[in-house]
């Protein structure tokens, strides 16, 4: 027997696969295709039945005639000669043959019919005073003064539609069988499929980020569900990462400017006691507090990008004219700082976005550029479109570069590599830049120049109206 722990839990999946939305779905399919199938046999049964009784009429009619043809007034030898031959090769089982006068004596055939009206009838044996359990399609018609019977068995016919029942009541019972093992079969898998996704959200709710659903590769709307599902996991993930490590970041960054700022403001409540003039260290006091807010400015503006909520003003915008704009104004800046600027490559390009914020995520990379190397540095710009559907930009320098392996890290907010850490700046330029190209659904790569560094951007070009 089943041990009572095995058949609780066997009792305990049945129940929550009867549950299952799966195994509702398969059995009311199963059932909508069982009485379709019964419905469908019903009809194809009825018109077979149908079909075999009018075979039974024409063949009676037929034999109705052609005996009714040897007839001759008069002469009724010929008749009863032509019913007894047909009589004699028959038994009553197969066929009935009658031939009676007026007065209803037999004058051929092999029963004597009692009186029945002119007409064709469905009788059995019992009917026309036989033994047995027969049926017999009946045409009784006059010839003279006689009265001709004529019957054929419905034997062959109902034999047929047996073996046609009987061939439809287990086809019946394989199709139910086929319907309920398939569904269930069916509601299992998905059933169990559904689990896994269900397994994963919880194990993300308790704090398991890196919970994926398992992709069974063949493509299906469940497949295509838990793709979608894991990528937006996947963002989860990289979301809470980066709060994580923001909220590391602003601990540890932004530690050093409040102890600035709580020092200066110290020694200026020490001079004041002294009577000495403070107004030095209250500016200092004040452009700190200056310097933390716009920390704390740029901070909420990423948050808000990665939100969307800037998506509303998207336009069609050219980027060749923001190039314009930005050449304007950095390419004194850069001659002031002994560097050269200089637009490499332009090409029309029109992209939907953001105009203000894609001027934004330039100039950022070019005041990157200009404040982190040295006078003699190459700053490049390049516009370029790739197969008609990708807008490359490029912002280029021949300054020091950064190391392939800070080349990410570059990219969370308040980071700052150690050589950029005596330069102005909060560690934020690169962040706002990935959260605006992400917001434009756009590419953000860093890669070797030979030397310095070079950014790429690939933004989808705007589809062209027809």
């Amino acid at each position: 027997m089943m041990p009572s722990e095995n058949r609780a839990h066997f009792s305990a999946s049945c129940s929550s696969l009867r549950r299952s939305t799966p195994f509702r779905l398969a059995v009311t399919f199963g059932v909508l295709f069982v009485v379709a199938f019964v419905f469908s046999g019903a009809i194809i049964y009825h018109m077979l039945s149908l079909g075999l009784g009018r075979d039974v009429d024409q063949s009676l009619s037929e034999l109705n005639s052609l005996i009714v043809s040897t007839y001759q007034p008069g002469d009724t030898e010929d008749l009863i000669n032509t019913l007894n031959n047909y009589a004699s090769f028959q038994s009553t089982s197969d066929g009935l043959y009658s031939l009676t006068d007026a007065g209803g004596r037999k004058l051929a055939g092999n029963f004597t019919a009692p009186r029945i009206p002119n007409g064709v009838y469905t009788v059995t044996s019992g009917d026309v005073g036989l033994k047995g359990h027969e049926r017999y399609r009946m045409q009784v018609s006059k010839i003279g003064p006689y009265s001709l019977v004529v019957a054929e068995n419905f034997n062959d016919a109902d034999e047929m539609l047996r073996i046609v029942l009987v061939s439809f009541e287990w086809a019946a019972a394989i199709v139910v069988a086929t319907a309920i093992g398939g569904g269930v079969f069916l509601a299992v898998r998905a059933q169990a499929r559904l689990d896994r996704v269900a397994n994963t959200m919880n194990e993300v709710s308790h704090g398991a980020l890196d919970a994926r659903i398992p992709i069974t590769g063949n493509g299906d709307d469940l497949d295509t569900v838990a793709i979608q599902i894991n990528a937006a996991l996947e963002r989860l993930q990289r979301l809470v990462e980066s709060m994580r490590q923001v909220s590391a970041d602003i601990a540890h960054d932004l530690k050093t400017p409040l102890n600035r700022l709580r020092l200066t403001l110290d020694a200026a409540a020490a001079e004041n006691d002294r009577q000495a003039d403070v107004s030095a260290l209250l500016d200092e006091a004040r452009n700190e507090s200056d310097r933390i807010n716009l920390t704390f400015e740029a901070l909420l503006r990423i948050s808000q990008i990665e939100a969307g909520a800037r998506k509303e003003r998207f336009q069609a915008t050219d980027l060749d004219a923001v190039l314009s704009v930005i050449s304007e104004v950095y390419g004194d800046v850069a001659e002031d700082a002994g560097q050269s600027f200089r637009i490499a490559a332009r090409a029309a390009a029109v992209i939907w976005g953001d105009r203000d914020l894609l001027t934004q995520l330039i100039a950022n990379l070019v005041e990157n550029a200009i404040n982190h190397c040295p006078a003699g540095t190459g700053i490049t710009l390049s516009l370029r479109r790739q197969k008609d559907r990708v807008v490359l930009l490029s912002v280029a320098d021949t300054g020091p570069g950064i190391p392939a392996e800070e080349r990410e890290k570059v990219f969370r907010r308040l980071y700052r590599i150690d050589k950029s850490r005596t330069t102005p700046g909060s560690g934020l330029g690169l962040s706002l830049v990935k959260a605006i190209a992400e917001l434009h659904s756009a590419e953000i790569s860093l890669a070797e120049n030979h030397p310095g560094l070079r950014v790429s951007i690939a933004f989808p070009l705007m589809p062209e109206k027809s």
